[in-house]
């Protein structure tokens, strides 16, 4: 039987990329820090993961196990294993690149040349290709060329909805019924699994884009104006027509930039953007705004959702109206629990909303978005 490592063992992890593992045959190993869902999964063995959608169904996945993601355990699995996928967060890649690295080098040690591949399955571009990067910072000369000849590092665009869930059985998962889990074929090392619900693509940059100009960016532009007008969650927000409005309307400004950066059909796209922008009113998904807007200093990185799609359209002169209130939003999200969130209002606080602009989005002064996005974020003060 074919092993897999799940680096996470959250809502994504169970409920979406281990699933699909495990349903496809494949044994499933969780690796997380926190000791008590490690200990449920190995004493109860099994969890359900519920599709909530206009049909709804259950899947019972049973074949799963799991460790600490630290210590010498994590290391002995990562020795003999087929598959390392991630659900951890992008700015925990640093953290699980040292174990993996010691797998690597444990599998080197032993002489097992077998392919690896690793897919980190994070919102965000080429987080893969970023973990090979700290991955081989922990490797000699002589390990990275024993990597590079049997590990392969894929990139991939994952595309689900698993919101926070409560069951009796603490390991259940939520999740919708559409997903999307698209991986770069070049970069993977010996035969292409069949693994239900992952599909193998050569221009992986274009879904990676779809992904981020569409999905993320309206989800986030729903979160954050949300917040402001004081609703819980995604559906709450969505269904105010003054956020739902300006959210298609953003979908749609985005969605012309990549249509003009990668020659998409138009019909085709915009039937897309309908679907996603459908998939918000998902009344089981009560996805809540602060767990979507969470992080916000990294969303308003010039290469992630709200900054990306808002900078390609401007680039062909297209309307970008809608898309800066998504920007403008982001720096007024206020969420205590969120270390970023803080941070971010602590910096507008202390140097103000100019000096914040500039040094979390790369926008100067003398760009033209510069000051509109700053109109807009006084204007939100009145919300």
């Amino acid at each position: 039987m074919r092993e897999a490592i799940m680096f996470g063992a959250g809502g994504i992890g169970r409920g979406f990329i281990g699933a699909l593992l495990e349903k496809s045959g494949w044994h499933v190993t969780f690796a997380d820090v926190v000791e008590p869902i490690i200990n449920e999964i190995n004493a109860r063995k099994h969890y359900t993961v519920h599709i909530l959608d206009q049909e709804c169904e259950d899947w019972e996945i049973e074949n799963v196990s799991a460790v600490l993601s630290t210590g010498d355990d994590i290391v002995k699995a990562i020795a003999t294993c087929d598959l390392i996928t991630t659900a951890v967060g992008p700015l925990v890649a640093p953290i699980i690149a040292k174990p993996i690295a010691a797998g690597i080098q444990a599998r080197m040690a032993a002489g097992n040349q077998t392919p690896m591949n690793v897919v980190c399955c994070e919102n965000g571009l080429r987080t893969t290709t970023r973990l090979k990067g700290f991955v081989f910072e922990h490797l000699s000369e002589e390990e990275k060329a024993f990597a590079e000849k049997s590990i392969g590092f894929a990139d991939c665009a994952v595309d689900r909805i698993c919101p926070k869930s409560s069951f009796e059985n603490p390991l259940d998962a939520a999740v919708e019924r559409y997903m999307e889990w698209d991986v770069e074929r070049s970069a993977w090392k010996g035969e292409t699994p069949e693994i239900q619900g992952l599909t193998f693509v050569d221009n992986l940059l274009a879904y990676l884009e779809r992904k981020l100009f569409t999905l993320n960016s309206g989800h986030a532009v729903c979160a954050y104006l949300g917040s402001l007008r004081g609703h819980k969650t995604i559906l709450e927000s969505i269904q105010d027509p003054a956020v739902g409005a300006v959210v298609h309307a953003a979908m749609c400004e985005s969605g012309e930039g990549l249509i003009k950066e990668f020659n998409f059909d138009a019909d085709k796209h915009h039937a897309y953007i309908e679907k996603i922008f459908g998939r918000f009113h998902n009344p089981y998904l009560q996805d809540e705004v602060d767990r979507v807007g969470r992080e916000p200093i990294r969303k308003l990185d010039p290469a992630d959702r709200l900054i990306k799609p808002l900078a390609t359209a401007a680039s062909y002169g297209l309307p970008v109206d809608h898309l800066i209130f998504g920007a403008a939003a982001a720096m007024r999200f206020d969420c205590p629990e969120d270390k970023q969130s803080v941070e971010m209002l602590q910096k507008i606080k202390d140097e103000g909303p100019a000096a914040a602009l500039a040094a979390y989005t790369g926008f100067q002064p003398e760009n033209p978005l510069f000051g509109r996005i700053l109109d807009v974020y006084r204007a939100l003060a009145l919300v």
